[in-house]
């Protein structure tokens, strides 16, 4: 037990570590070396949990997902017990603007493997995709299930959907700017015209 604590209590040093530096030097300055003095880490260590660079950066952007994967469902049920649509999706629209933060840790990870043309920083974005796609895919099928969205809405699609645009305005937050037709705020009514067409009809 002590020796399982001990590692995740390693392991988020190493984490919190490396997004220290990314904020101060960005993703391509930051090296293990630099890791290891902040972090008082062997290289040793670090490679106990990761075998590159990417990997670990690789490992941010899951974190991160699983955190909103989380305040997602902490939303799910209301206090009297019944689930309801408006707490998971509040949960979702407060994290969108960050999409757009150019100094978000996501984003900056992000774009660094982005723009990185071997085969394992492409195998991280897509992993990364895949995973954000698996999550969205996975809260428009709890709401399905729970009668808040109704089953017509293909969550396949949805999913895909929403990932594209969310990677799409990720990419315009760097490069995009101060005018923008469609801003967070649209993002937010479409997903909610989407996923509850009949509250739409209603209006």
């Amino acid at each position: 037990m002590k020796r399982e604590l001990k590692r995740q209590q390693t392991w988020q040093l190493l984490l919190d570590t490396t997004q220290e530096l990314i904020r101060e030097k960005g993703c391509a300055k930051t090296t293990f070396s630099d890791i290891m003095e902040r972090s008082g880490l062997s290289k040793g260590a670090i490679f106990h949990y990761v075998k590159s660079k990417d990997e670990l950066l690789a490992m941010i952007l899951q974190q991160k997902l699983e955190e909103t994967n989380s305040r997602f469902f902490e939303g799910v049920i209301h206090e009297d017990g019944e689930v309801r649509f408006a707490g998971p999706m509040g949960a979702i629209a407060n994290s969108l603007p960050v999409l757009e933060e150019s100094r978000d840790i996501t984003n900056q990870i992000f774009m660094y493997l982005l723009g990185r043309s071997d085969e394992s920083a492409v195998e991280e974005i897509r992993r990364f995709y895949e995973q954000a796609a698996q999550f969205s895919r996975k809260w428009i099928e709890t709401g399905q299930e729970h009668g808040v969205i109704p089953q017509s809405v293909n969550a396949d699609k949805t999913a895909d959907l929403f990932m594209l645009i969310s990677f799409g305005l990720r990419v315009r937050g760097f490069i995009a700017s101060d005018k923008k037709a469609f801003q967070i705020g649209d993002f937010t009514k479409l997903m909610v015209d989407i996923l509850q067409p009949e509250k739409k009809s209603d209006r």
